[in-house]
């Protein structure tokens, strides 16, 4: 069993090992053990690098020379704890795993701990920035610095500056450990400072400040993101001058994130890999460590060439261009791309209920829009060749190794964030048409070069007036829609969101959003199919919110309060099987677009409360949330489908355009009657 609790190993070995400069180390030592001065020097193939170490008051300075030996490795952790380690205590968890491993004397590990209000151990301190090393000799304390944010550039590249001064090799990783946000918000949010993060251009400044940026000679082995979304296109342009490979995952990370003694444990046996291996190593070990811990589903960690990363940023390029054409001779493209984006993989969440990260499986979309635009074979091809590796759950059995972004929310603000920082011009341009309506002068111009000079009006939910357009049933009690032909053009999706409706009481609970319905969309006509049937924990009914429609599976979102925090159940409809399952229970993204690393499973006699969201049947007032039915879980506790109970409900067809604009049609009442469902339209 793989154990992520080992503090007291934690502070047993760092107390034992906490050495600086030969000397032993009061673990209560206030000051600066070492203070480095850092005299940066260029890079050779032969790195020498002169230190000058200033020691305690009764040392002399010294001028130490430091050399990058043949077949040395070294692993900078930049490892900013955050609330992960504050309430999880998950930093100490991975740092005892890497305590377990032995070390050559070719292998050092340089870390810079900081980033949260506290620390489980009782060593690392959270009022300031500290640097360790662990290599054949132990842990020590080599470094103290004044607490400042490790989502500052000048914070990354004063760690990184110092550990290539003093601890060169002659491979080199940096690995981050933290929240991730994907391509528009980062990683490393500090919880000191207002979950401050990295962003890639930040990341970029500081990485370039301290090595020079080649793509024929990548001055680092390899880029690591334990941390949630950051195998993305625009993460992998940010590094290809910079590192040979990158290693990261599409999706959210669970907490028990990689697996230290694992991968480190295999560079410790065999320093003599490369970066390909490696990433290799820390793909299966990660994927073995979900195993351990049952949070395997749902993960993605993939191995990517970046040195192969050409090809698919032009094939992407290519990909989002040929898109802006077909857009700009019929804006009816945005749409019909929306449906792909819609049933395409995309990770993070993208509901109403828990945030947004606009992060979508590349290959998956490319794979959908074969039919629809040419060059996405091109960017399977590039893909297949950079993506040397990757691993996956049964629930994400479509990544392809690298997401990029696709504005689900239709949320102008959080477009432009990712307009400054994201590759891809055409796409860029691409979502500016799809959410304004129009182009700036570049933008203008840059289609000008593609022979194409004015811009359609792009048509949506604003301007065709479906709001309350008004349903029909058939003889067989089914309710239906009819939109006609222009549907195709104006929706990107359609669902229906289902009530209960008690008028005695004037209350109506709203139950949540589903996409049980078939679709005729070249008549653009709309049925429902609904079984008198919804999701339940135990037999109680809970509101629930599709995240995900594929071909094999469904995702669905679950607000609960665990044990008293407020939590998002991650639930999956299997269509093969027939069955429900509870993947775990993970909090949404934050205002800051931080994504919550720890996906917390069931345990036995943990309590979970549903959460309704209820309104006046007679008003117009908004719904607000209210907690209902207490679960003690047990292991017997099953999400199903349970029969609605007796009652009204009512139906409304919920449509959506590629804008993120909504309408929504009249209702459609059923009657349940134990299995009898009786349906009614009001005109």
């Amino acid at each position: 069993m793989r154990k992520k609790w080992l503090s007291v190993l934690l502070v047993l070995t760092m107390t034992c090992s906490l050495v600086a400069c030969g000397e032993e180390v009061a673990v209560e030592e206030e000051e600066p053990v070492v203070v480095v001065e850092q005299e940066t020097v260029e890079d050779t193939e032969e790195q020498e690098t002169t230190a000058v170490v200033a020691g305690t008051q009764e040392q002399d300075q010294e001028v130490a020379t430091v050399t990058a030996e043949e077949g040395s490795w070294a692993v900078y952790w930049y490892l900013c704890g955050s609330d992960l380690e504050s309430n999880g205590g998950f930093a100490t968890g991975d740092m005892s795993e890497l305590l377990e491993v032995t070390l050559p004397e070719n292998v050092n590990v340089v870390i810079e701990t900081g980033g949260s209000s506290m620390w489980h151990n009782d060593i690392v301190a959270a009022d300031k920035l500290q640097r360790w090393v662990y290599n054949s000799e132990g842990l020590t304390l080599v470094d103290e610095q004044p607490s400042v944010s490790m989502g500052e550039a000048q914070t990354l590249a004063d760690f990184l500056s110092f550990a290539k001064t003093n601890y060169p090799a002659e491979k080199t990783a940096v690995v981050f450990w933290n929240h991730g946000g994907g391509s528009v918000t980062g990683a490393a949010f500090d919880e000191l400072y207002g979950f401050d993060s990295l962003t890639l251009d930040e990341m970029y400044a500081a990485f370039s400040n301290v090595w020079t940026p080649s793509e024929e000679n990548q001055p680092l082995e390899l880029i690591g993101f334990d941390t949630c979304l950051m195998a993305t296109v625009d993460v992998a342009y940010t590094f290809c001058d910079i590192a040979h490979y990158l290693v990261a995952s599409e999706e959210t990370e669970p907490a028990n994130g990689w697996y230290y003694s694992q991968w480190v444990g295999a560079l410790a046996e065999n320093p003599a890999m490369d970066g390909e291996e490696l990433g290799k190593v820390i793909c299966d070990a990660y994927y073995a460590g979900c195993e351990e811990v049952g949070t395997q589903d749902n993960t993605t960690l993939s191995l990517t060439d970046l040195s192969k990363i050409g090809p698919l940023l032009e094939a992407y390029e290519t990909f989002g261009a040929e898109a802006l054409a077909a857009a700009c001779t019929n804006p009816g493209f945005f749409s019909q791309f929306g449906r792909v984006a819609a049933q395409s993989e995309n990770y993070g969440g993208n509901t109403k209920e828990q945030g947004y990260t606009n992060m979508v499986d590349l290959g998956h979309m490319a794979r959908q829009s074969v039919g629809m635009l040419g060059s996405a074979q091109s960017v399977l091809d590039a893909l297949d060749e950079c993506v040397l590796y990757q691993v996956g759950g049964a629930y994400r059995t479509e990544a392809t190794g690298l997401s990029c972004y696709y504005s689900y929310n239709g949320d102008i603000n959080d477009f432009n964030g990712y307009a400054g920082l994201g590759v891809g011009t055409a796409f860029k341009y691409f979502y500016a048409y799809e959410l304004t309506g129009e182009l700036d002068e570049s933008g203008m111009e840059y289609i000008a070069d593609m022979n194409l000079d004015e811009l359609p009006e792009v048509q949506n939910l604003t301007t065709m007036g479906w709001d309350g357009a008004p349903l029909d049933v058939d003889d067989e009690g089914t309710s239906f829609l009819t939109l006609g032909p222009e549907a195709y053009d104006v929706l990107a999706g359609i669902g229906f969101s289902l009530y209960y409706v008690d008028e005695e009481n004037d209350m109506m609970m709203l139950l949540g959003t589903d996409n049980d319905m078939n679709a005729d969309w070249d008549n653009g006509i709309f049925s429902d199919n609904f079984r008198g049937v919804w999701g339940s924990i135990d037999g109680n009914l809970v509101y629930m919110e599709l995240s995900f429609e594929g071909e094999d599976y469904n995702l669905y979102s679950v607000p609960i309060l665990l044990n008293g925090e407020e939590y998002n159940l991650q639930v999956v409809y299997d269509f093969v099987s027939e069955q429900w399952g509870v993947l775990g229970a993970r909090q949404g993204i934050d205002e800051s677009g931080m994504a919550d690393k720890e996906m917390r499973l069931l345990q036995e006699g943990d309590e979970i409360t549903t959460i309704w969201y209820v309104a006046t049947a007679s008003g117009d007032d908004d719904f607000e949330a209210y907690t209902v039915d207490t679960i003690t879980v047990t292991a017997d506790t099953v999400f199903a489908e349970t029969h609605l109970p007796d009652g009204s409900y009512a139906m409304v067809y919920e449509m959506r355009d590629a804008m993120g604009n909504y309408a929504y049609s009249d209702a459609v009442t059923f009657d349940c009657i134990g299995e009898d469902i009786y349906t009614t339209v009001y005109e």
